[in-house]
């Protein structure tokens, strides 16, 4: 069987979604009707022909800068019962991007990319940073748990991350539950800003969560498909955590509609989730190109288990600088070993040892993209679908000089566990923060797969 995503960005490997969309009526003329429509290449993210339903494709497609404006220009007419309340949620691996692009500093393109968007009429633009904290923090504890059951559980360890959906993705529709039993339950960063938007928020603004239109932006299409995903819906209020996903590329792709330049807009300082507060400075997690899971999961392990504070943690790269691991050593033993597998060859290189036996991993930080995060296909590509070196390099050298802010350390975290959760341990948290991840519809001979 031949793994679709080893194709390369050409016109005969690379369907589009817009083919597959039912929504090609006559377009409502307004001032936004310029816009391309959204073509998203299905070599360009995990979702290949073999996984992905004329259904998914015809949602995702509607995930589009067109959508955007629908509901701005809804809350344009004169009936008020329809209008929403716009909510933009802004990844960090997004932020890089627009502060390398322009040449500003990320603390700059963060108030810049806020100010576009309330021109246009978005009402409020947060941070999805506090979502990774509660995830992180989600992930920890998992983690600890997981290991004091490591005897009594076969599939209690490894521990992989599951904070991204193109790995997720693959592993419910191509891997076993050999596999998916191994994934962390916390939710992803993502669709626990989507709880955070339609549930606390919405409950801060005495609104109903149909009324709020939340969107993401993210640095890759496969978080489209996470935002589909079935158990992120309510069904009393026919409502997704997540209504739109749109790429920086494609944010981008807007302000050059508009010949707007992120120079020339006005800063506004991007908006909390507690009442009147403005965010301060941009801060990230640990992690070079991520949102750090590994480092944090190792640090707090080491503390938990072990007794032992580790400042610094030492990479060592294994078959390629995508593939690393970390370990700690204990009277002369080593009493955890952590990796970091990035990219699909990484990725089924670790699945094949798995299911053959070999791992010795107790926590593997899985990421679909080879180079992490920032090199998500939605923004570090250039026009013909290659990789954008020297603007990759760019964005890691502005990630690399945010400063760090540890998940445990933010206070209105720590509250909202109290005030908003009934507790860390309730099972209004557990119902929240975290999911259930299962295989959906496996292919015949998942070990067969060339890549």
């Amino acid at each position: 069987q031949e793994c679709s995503k080893k194709q390369k960005n050409d016109d005969t490997q690379s369907t589009s979604v817009d083919a597959l969309s039912s929504n090609d009526g006559v377009e409502e003329k307004n001032e936004f009707h310029t816009l391309a429509n959204a073509k998203i290449l299905l070599s360009d993210c995990l979702a290949c022909d073999n996984c992905m339903t004329s259904e998914e494709g015809a949602r995702v497609f509607q995930q589009n800068q067109k959508e955007l404006f629908r509901i701005l220009n809804l809350n344009k007419k004169c009936d008020t019962s329809k209008h929403k309340v716009l909510a933009v949620s802004v990844c960090p691996q997004s932020l890089p991007y627009f502060a390398a692009k322009f040449n500003l500093s990320v603390n700059d393109a963060a108030k810049r990319l806020c100010g576009f968007l309330k021109s246009l009429g978005v009402h409020y633009v947060f941070d999805t940073t506090i979502a990774a904290d509660f995830s992180i923090l989600e992930s920890q504890r998992e983690f600890v748990q997981r290991y004091h059951r490591r005897n009594q559980e076969e599939h209690a360890l490894p521990m992989f991350a599951s904070a991204c959906p193109g790995w997720i993705r693959y592993a419910e529709r191509v891997l076993t539950n050999l596999v998916t039993s191994h994934i962390c339950t916390a939710k992803s960063p993502q669709q626990i800003m989507g709880s955070l938007v339609k549930g606390y928020f919405a409950r801060q603004q005495n609104l109903s969560p149909d009324k709020i239109f939340h969107v993401i932006v993210a640095p890759c299409y496969d978080k489209k498909l996470e935002a589909l995903r079935e158990d992120f819906y309510t069904a009393l209020y026919n409502s997704q955590e997540v209504d739109c996903v749109l790429t920086s590329g494609e944010i981008v792709q807007i302000m050059e509609q508009k010949n707007v330049s992120m120079k020339d807009v006005t800063a506004v300082a991007v908006d909390s989730l507690f009442d009147e507060m403005k965010e301060g400075d941009v801060v990230r997690h640990d992690g070079k190109r991520s949102d750090g899971y590994l480092e944090h999961i190792f640090k707090h392990a080491a503390k938990e288990l072990f007794g032992m504070d580790v400042k610094e943690i030492t990479y060592k790269a294994l078959k390629n600088k995508d593939f690393q691991e970390v370990t700690l050593e204990k009277d002369g033993e080593t009493v955890l070993r952590f990796a970091a597998a990035y990219g699909f060859r990484n990725i089924q290189n670790m699945v094949l040892k798995l299911k053959k036996g070999k791992f010795l991993y107790h926590f593997v930080e899985v990421l679909a993209c080879p180079g992490g995060c920032l090199n998500g296909k939605g923004q570090a590509q250039t026009e013909d679908g290659k990789p954008d070196k020297a603007l990759l390099n760019q964005m890691e050298e502005v990630y690399a000089a945010i400063p760090v802010r540890l998940p445990e350390t933010n206070m209105h975290v720590q509250k909202m566990y109290q005030d908003w959760l009934e507790g860390m341990d309730s099972k209004k948290a557990q119902e929240t923060l975290h999911t259930k991840y299962n295989v959906v519809n496996q292919t015949a001979s998942n070990l067969d797969i060339k890549w």
